[in-house]
């Protein structure tokens, strides 16, 4: 049963599954709706649903590029604190992907300028560490 601030919010599945009903609920029933959010953040946030070119390549395509984006969405959240982890794919692009920041590059380095006031900047240089060579 979920409580909000509105009060009680009673679920019910009827199933002729065998199993505890709390575990079948909290197992199959919620992996399933996880399962459809991060189709909808394919289709939304990494433009998976853009599918209107008149060539089958172009479109294939275009789905591929979408489903490495989010693997590599699914990577990065693995390198994440556990606040950034349940972020969706939109959030996480929001905080720490579209930044603005002065990137300068020189043979041994590139550099990362943030606004000091990022609110984000802790975990990006935590992340930027993280997925560092070396």
């Amino acid at each position: 049963m979920e409580v909000t601030d509105k009060g009680r919010n009673p679920r019910f599945v009827v199933t002729t599954l065998p199993g505890n009903d709390a575990d079948l609920y909290c197992n199959m029933y919620c992996a399933r709706g996880d399962m459809e959010n991060r189709i909808k953040d394919q289709q939304l946030d990494l433009f998976a649903k853009r599918t209107s070119s008149k060539h089958w390549w172009s479109n294939q395509w275009r789905l591929m590029l979408s489903m490495l984006a989010f693997v590599l969405f699914e990577k990065l959240r693995e390198f994440c604190s556990r606040k950034y982890r349940s972020l969706s794919v939109h959030s996480l692009r929001l905080r720490l992907i579209k930044i603005a920041a002065v990137v300068t590059r020189n043979t041994r380095r590139i550099r990362f300028f943030l606004n000091e006031c990022c609110p984000d900047q802790k975990e990006f240089i935590r992340l930027s560490q993280a997925l560092s060579p070396g």
